[in-house]
């Protein structure tokens, strides 16, 4: 399924390559690529992402666009 992201803009703003980014997370670099490209990828790759970024786990629907919409609801 592909998903929105600003994983690329957020990346690029902070002038890093995604060589540098998959180091950081300690991902591969394909991996970046796929989740640039919307590609869904594990929770705890998300939060690897994330922390690599800079950014804390609460501000993860700014790089995840609708994470919060991606759980389906409890009866």
């Amino acid at each position: 399924m592909i998903k929105s992201n600003s994983v690329r803009q957020i990346r690029e703003t902070k002038m890093m390559s995604k060589a540098e980014l998959a180091r950081e997370a300690k991902v591969t670099v394909q991996t970046i690529d796929r989740i640039e490209k919307g590609y869904d990828c594990r929770l705890d790759t998300k939060r690897k992402i994330i922390l690599a970024l800079g950014y804390k786990l609460a501000d993860r629907s700014r790089i995840f666009a609708n994470e919060d919409q991606e759980r389906p609801e409890s009866n």
